[in-house]
């Protein structure tokens, strides 16, 4: 465990559970910052833990600033609040649309990572907010080789400026979306996405 992980893990299990006893830990910051590889690695380090990404719950490239933050509280978090399961059906970017239906059982831990889960409609239930951060020319190129690597597996034909054009929309998008929600200001704690996090 790094002492990235063990920070974290610390900050959260002094808050209180707010989902049932359960603990939720937010990981945001701009994409491709290194928020996927720290939600993992808390994971890894709390048995039974669960992850959830936020690019399952976009509703496309235009959908972080839609309905995306109402659909996590309403139809996850306040279930789980409730010592419910949460559900949430998994957008494919492949395909454009919404797919199947994914539940969310209760957890000692729900790892919520991606931009967006900053969101303050979740504050109420949250016990760390960790805000991850890097350099944009970094982020730009791990989100560019992620979105490469999704497109061959799915067999899928890459068009690089296209893409480029998506990033650098949602880049204008994510900005817009961490000054409505006060980030990173409110953030718990920072981490330097360029170290070893996970």
């Amino acid at each position: 465990m790094t002492d990235v992980v063990a920070a974290v893990l610390e900050h959260a299990r002094a808050r209180p559970g707010r989902l049932a006893g359960g603990r939720l830990v937010c990981v945001d910051g701009p994409a491709g910052s290194g928020k996927t590889t720290l939600a993992t690695a808390l994971a890894e380090a709390v048995p039974g833990a669960v992850v959830l990404h936020m690019d399952d719950m976009y509703d496309g490239w235009s959908g972080l600033n839609g309905d995306t933050g109402a659909r996590l509280h309403d139809q996850v978090v306040v279930p789980l609040a409730a010592g419910e399961t949460g559900h949430y059906r998994r957008y494919d970017w492949v395909l454009g649309a919404f797919a199947e239906r994914h539940d969310v059982p209760p957890s000692p831990l729900l790892v919520l990572e991606g931009v967006g889960s900053g969101d303050r409609a979740l504050a109420p239930y949250r016990s760390t907010l960790v805000w991850v951060s890097a350099p944009d020319d970094l982020r730009l190129e791990r989100g560019l080789a992620r979105d490469r690597a999704l497109y061959a597996r799915e067999g899928e034909p890459w068009d690089e400026a296209g893409h480029r054009a998506l990033w650098a929309g949602f880049m204008v998008d994510e900005a817009r979306f961490f000054a409505a929600h006060g980030l990173p200001g409110t953030a718990d704690l920072r981490v330097d996405g360029t170290r070893t996090i996970g």
